[in-house]
């Protein structure tokens, strides 16, 4: 039987990876993916909980099979959406159980009477269960809005994407939510902790057969517990999610990588990605050029200009130009934003 539940799963970190029963994630994917889910799909999930509540108070009134069949299908429905989530769907759950708890529990005179106790631990387990349900899809929004409040306004004026970058902006970022959170909230630290069980074990390779691994294996009670730790060690590591140029979602920058547009398909494209789109879009000139055409031609005239006034050496000419076209390759790659690669050829 599969060890991992909604509520309690573990992952292996090591090096810049996290494995999910032997499929592998760069650190940072999954948070990229969580990032990118549709708003509709939390609502949904929340509605479907609702449903799901509302038969269980039911279920605990009547206390009858046929009310537990009825609970039990309202629950399906939130598993239906809750086990095609990222993460969750690259699990081995134990969704067998999952979606027979009623009639198990029911059939078990000894367990649904500890159940029905409310002295007992298994009342307690049963009601943490229902308010990990109930607060699922919120804990969810809370962290979707807490990293757009963090990438956006500290995270992407950055000019270098690097685990030291990141570092400095994560330390401006804490330092201005603990001041903000003594304006606030005065007696609670701000802090980003949270509650795991770790231990230290060898592990398979999965990428490659015969080969040992040291990896740590977290256990979790809240996917959104994981998916900070996921974010945060990515960070360390140089990976981090930064919202595209052109489609407005996010993608996972790499360490020591900086372009600014994802590779998927542009939207009304067939074929082209956004990274193509963004780094050959046409500007309306006549001649056809790209803004990073038409800024590098400027800096070439001006270069020239002072070239021929006896401002520069031909040593001098040569190696500015060719330090320009590096910034005019870097702009049509899309490692860079407009801004940033007018800032660029500000400097020559």
């Amino acid at each position: 039987m599969a060890e991992n539940t909604f509520d309690r799963f573990s992952v292996f970190f090591t090096g810049d990876t996290v494995f999910l029963d032997g499929t592998v994630f760069p650190l940072g994917r999954l948070t990229t993916d969580v990032l990118n889910l549709d708003s509709e799909v939390l609502t949904e999930i929340d509605q479907r909980v609702n449903a799901f509540i509302s038969a269980v108070w039911t279920l605990l009134q009547e206390k009858t099979d046929s009310a537990a069949c009825s609970a039990q299908e309202q629950l399906n429905a939130v598993w239906d959406l809750v086990f095609e989530l990222p993460v969750y769907r690259s699990l081995r759950l134990d969704v067998e159980t999952a979606r027979n708890l009623f009639p198990i529990l029911l059939s078990d005179r000894a367990k649904w009477a500890e159940t029905l106790d409310v002295d007992s631990e298994g009342h307690r387990m049963f009601e943490d269960f229902l308010s990990g349900l109930e607060y699922f899809s919120e804990s969810l929004r809370n962290f979707r809005g807490q990293l757009d409040g963090m990438l956006e306004p500290y995270f992407e004026p950055l000019s270098r994407r690097s685990a030291e970058a990141y570092a400095g902006a994560y330390a401006t970022y804490f330092t201005e939510m603990t001041a903000a959170g003594e304006l606030f909230f005065p007696g609670q630290e701000f802090s980003q902790s949270f509650p795991a069980q770790l231990c230290f074990v060898p592990t398979a390779d999965p990428t490659e057969a015969g080969k040992a691994l040291l990896a740590e294996k977290v256990e979790f009670r809240y996917l959104s517990h994981f998916l900070y730790t996921d974010f945060y060690r990515g960070l360390m590591v140089g990976n981090a999610p930064r919202r595209c140029h052109n489609c407005g979602r996010y993608f996972l920058l790499t360490a020591g990588y900086n372009t600014c547009y994802c590779n998927n398909i542009a939207p009304g494209e067939t074929e082209h990605t956004c990274r193509k789109v963004g780094a050959h879009r046409k500007a309306n000139h006549p001649t056809g050029l790209s803004p990073a055409g038409m800024e590098y031609r400027k800096v070439y005239n001006r270069l020239k200009a002072r070239k021929q006034r006896g401002k520069i050496s031909r040593d001098e000419w040569n190696t500015i130009v060719s330090q320009a076209q590096e910034v005019l390759d870097m702009a049509e790659r899309g490692e860079l934003t407009d801004e940033e690669m007018r800032n660029q050829f500000c400097k020559f």
